[in-house]
């Protein structure tokens, strides 16, 4: 039976993840905890609104609505990378060569590693921000679409149009699909190769998390009493397949997912703060955590597949361990 290490704080955990082997938590006000030989903190932000785990770099990039944005490193040091003054910043990603790319209102920023910065004004609101897996290029999720820039290059962005207001973004790890979470309830798509569109709708709720499995096989997403897992093995994605339902529980919402590191296993995390982990091949399930307060807000694997750090939107956060 797993075993579950809690660990009690106040607020709403944005994300947590593994530094090194050291669990870290960030919460909305901007303290980060983590576990390491006990319970220690470190300021970042003052008011934490986007987080993003930098897996090439070992790094947690955060900002918030101080204007500024961290690196958050293993042992707990916090440096300022970046300083949009008073406005806040809304969203951060990390991509190849340690840049960085943070948005506050209609423009994306990307800090190269060279302390180089490059601005993209854009004629609505930046939501979200991906950089892709293969070559310089990052993506924003904006109102009616998508936007792709090269920021090491000159000349015109891409342009990803579809109606509504769509709030994130991903790209697939072999950089062939571009996947937005929408305002309404569902998921659009884009095979970049030709700019065929994706429509996975159906949701009964809003998509707040999305998880791609080992190679880019699988792309599980929140939003259901299930784990919805779209199949993308194939040259057109999803299209025409069904996806699983992984996890399903009643009237009880996912609200997180996290596919395993190497495996075709999915943890998936509920409103009311249950945590499973469910395979794909056979739908067996494993009870991780029971209920607890709030709903979970981000889980991370870490690099020995043995433990998960979860956070929850109450502050419930702790760390399991399968292997126990």
């Amino acid at each position: 039976m797993p075993t579950v290490a809690p660990l009690d704080l106040e607020g709403h955990c944005v994300a947590a993840v593994f530094l090194g082997d050291v669990p870290h938590f960030a919460l909305a006000d901007g303290a980060i905890h983590r576990l390491d030989n006990g319970h220690k903190t470190v300021q970042a932000n003052d008011g934490l609104l986007a987080a993003f785990h930098d897996s090439a770099n070992d790094r947690l990039i955060t900002g918030g609505e101080d204007g500024k944005v961290f690196a958050v490193k293993a042992g707990g040091e916090a440096a300022e990378v970046a300083n949009a003054g008073k406005k806040w910043i809304t969203s951060v990603a990390a991509g190849p060569q340690g840049a960085i790319a943070y948005a506050t209102g209609k423009t994306a920023f990307v800090r190269f590693a060279d302390d180089k910065t490059r601005e993209f004004a854009h004629p609505r609101s930046v939501e979200g921000l991906a950089f892709s897996p293969k070559g310089m290029r990052f993506g924003v999720a904006r109102y009616n679409g998508a936007t792709l820039h090269f920021p090491a290059a000159e000349g015109k962005p891409v342009e990803l149009e579809w109606a509504g207001a769509h709030t994130g973004i991903t790209f697939s790890p072999d950089g062939a699909f571009l996947v937005t979470t929408m305002q309404e309830n569902a998921l659009h798509g884009w095979k970049l190769a030709d700019g065929k569109h994706m429509r996975m709708s159906g949701y009964p709720g809003k998509v707040k998390s999305l998880s791609w499995s080992v190679k880019g096989k699988w792309l599980a997403s929140s939003g259901a009493p299930a784990a919805i897992v779209w199949p993308f093995s194939g040259k057109d994605g999803p299209m025409g397949k069904a996806p699983l339902e992984l996890g399903t529980r009643g009237n009880t919402m996912v609200t997180c997912v996290a596919c395993h590191p190497s495996q075709d296993v999915v943890a998936i995390g509920y409103e009311d703060g249950m945590v499973i982990a469910a395979r794909f091949a056979d739908a067996k399930e494993v009870l991780l955590r029971r209920q607890g307060k709030g709903a979970i807000t981000s889980m991370m694997w870490d690099k020995e597949e043995r433990r998960i750090a979860f956070g929850s939107a109450a502050g419930d956060c702790g760390v399991v361990d399968i292997t126990a």
